[in-house]
């Protein structure tokens, strides 16, 4: 027996059903057992089985996955389909570039478009802060200057985010709910929207929410998620997820050079000669021995 199966967006996970949109409605759906994780952003296949109640028959294609560890050793989806990661970052609590190389090292690895996000802008910029800024632009990355408090900040940022997938992650304290209920100045009723699908209060959004933009677009909210660990990728993988190291690559005199203190490394002669950052380098040197 042939299903009319329809197109949809999932955009939460809700109690123990998935709000799907199709065509601006929102339906509570389960999916078939034997499929996959579905995640925030995935777009699927799916049949009406009762009134307001949809079945999840297939996972179309995924162009990226976002995952994170969970017990067990085992990975789980947190996001899919995204274009952009844009880490989050501030003056205060502190800059924590250690943990913004991580996550573009991350990026890398998994292909996602990584931008900055320097948040808190009406706080004064120490000139070392700057240095470090100028040496993550001079290796590609776009910077944007924002402060959550003052709209007029947001329009070069709204303006890269119109039309793709985005996801904002950094440590906490640096105003990421406040950046994201900027951007999304009806987040609290969209919600509401959502949660609203299975009729029935009990049902909340957990972890990761796609809501779309104004100006168009889509943001994947994904607050508290632990995500960007170092568990799933290799030190030669590290290296590879530092931009700056590209050109040098492969022609270390030995083929497992850890670039530390190998002889013939040509990463250090490249700090040494000043054409790689040496504070890049030394957390790269720091996150090499965290793994």
């Amino acid at each position: 027996m042939s299903v009319d199966t329809l197109e949809g967006l999932v955009l939460a996970h809700l109690g123990q059903g998935i709000a799907v949109e199709h065509e601006g409605d929102i339906i509570l759906c389960q999916p078939l057992r034997k499929l996959d994780t579905v995640t925030v952003g995935d777009r699927v296949m799916w049949s009406l089985v009762a009134p307001e109640q949809g079945r999840i028959e297939s996972i179309l294609p995924r162009r990226s996955l976002l995952t994170r560890p969970s017990r067990n050793d085992k990975i789980r989806p947190v996001a899919a389909n995204i274009d952009t990661v844009y880490v989050v970052f501030a003056v205060e609590p502190y800059c924590d570039f250690l943990l913004l190389d991580q996550y573009l090292a991350i990026c890398e690895n998994r292909n996602f478009n990584a931008a900055l996000i320097l948040n808190k802008t009406d706080l004064p910029i120490a000139p070392d802060i700057e240095a470090e800024l100028a040496t993550y632009v001079n290796c590609g990355y776009a910077l944007y200057r924002v402060s959550a408090n003052n709209p007029e900040t947001l329009g070069e940022l709204k303006q890269a985010m119109r039309g793709q997938v985005n996801i904002f992650t950094g440590q906490s304290g640096v105003g990421k709910s406040s950046l994201t209920n900027a951007i999304i100045p009806d987040k609290q009723l969209k919600t509401n929207t959502v949660s609203a699908t299975t009729k029935h209060g009990r049902h909340t959004t957990t972890a990761a929410t796609l809501y779309h933009l104004p100006e168009g677009g889509d943001l994947i909210d994904t607050p508290g998620v632990a995500i960007f660990g170092l568990a799933d990728i290799s030190p030669a993988q590290l290296a590879q997820g530092y931009r700056e190291f590209s050109p040098y690559l492969g022609k270390c005199q030995f083929n497992d050079c850890s670039h530390n203190l190998d002889k013939g490394c040509e990463i250090r002669a490249a700090v040494e000669r000043d054409d790689i950052s040496s504070l890049r380098y030394l957390r790269f040197l720091k996150l090499h021995e965290k793994m």
